[in-house]
């Protein structure tokens, strides 16, 4: 028992040693996500701080930008949920999701809500360098001319948390309260990619 507990205390100490990205949500209540570009090491974290609105992080493939990935490939991948931020900053919070990064593998998002994605709310994490046609801009241009399809839902629609991945993660990236269960879960693709997801809050500083 006491082995154990000493474990899982190394483990959490482990992962909070490594580097965390913050994107901001909807910044300044702006349908963006800033930055909507980074490149991230294998092993660290990216928090998604959601300020204004109500807005998703949704895994896509480059091609069919603005759709589950699952609806295009045998990858599950991650969806927040609808994630409003109001309610949360009246009590000094705001909604937070969290990715681990175990792969150097194109991560390419959008948001879920209405017609963000297709009014420009995508972003990509490691876009490939050697593949100049596949760039953010790119996926923008495709995503202007596409269809917002809501994970467990149908094209156009909002306000409902989806379907999520399975094997839930109960990390927090040091947020202040118990993840929620729209946002947890675990995603694994032999080869490429392993992401641990979850929500919770971070205070407003």
């Amino acid at each position: 028992m006491q082995f154990t507990t000493l474990a899982l205390a190394a483990l959490a100490s482990l992962a909070s040693a490594q580097k965390t990205w913050v994107v901001t949500v909807a910044q300044n209540g702006s349908l963006t996500y800033s930055p909507n570009k980074l490149v991230a090491q294998a092993g660290e974290f990216v928090q998604f701080q959601f300020h204004a609105g109500n807005h998703t992080v949704t895994q896509s493939t480059f091609d069919q930008p603005c759709q589950p990935i699952s609806q295009h490939s045998n990858l599950t991948g991650f969806h927040s949920g609808f994630l409003p931020a109001a309610a949360s900053a009246a009590q000094g919070m705001f909604p937070t999701y969290t990715i681990q990064i175990n792969a150097s593998t194109p991560l390419w998002l959008y948001c879920a809500q209405g017609k963000h994605c297709e009014g420009g709310m995508v972003m990509v994490i490691n876009e490939p360098a050697s593949n100049t046609s596949r760039t953010l801009e790119t996926y923008k241009a495709s995503a202007a001319k596409a269809n917002t399809v809501v994970p467990g839902g149908v094209a156009g629609a909002g306000g409902s948390t989806g379907s999520t991945n399975s094997g839930a993660s109960s990390t927090t990236g040091g947020s202040t309260s118990t993840p929620t269960g729209s946002g947890a879960g675990v995603l694994t693709a032999p080869g490429t990619i392993a992401l641990i997801a979850a929500a919770g809050f971070a205070l407003l500083l």
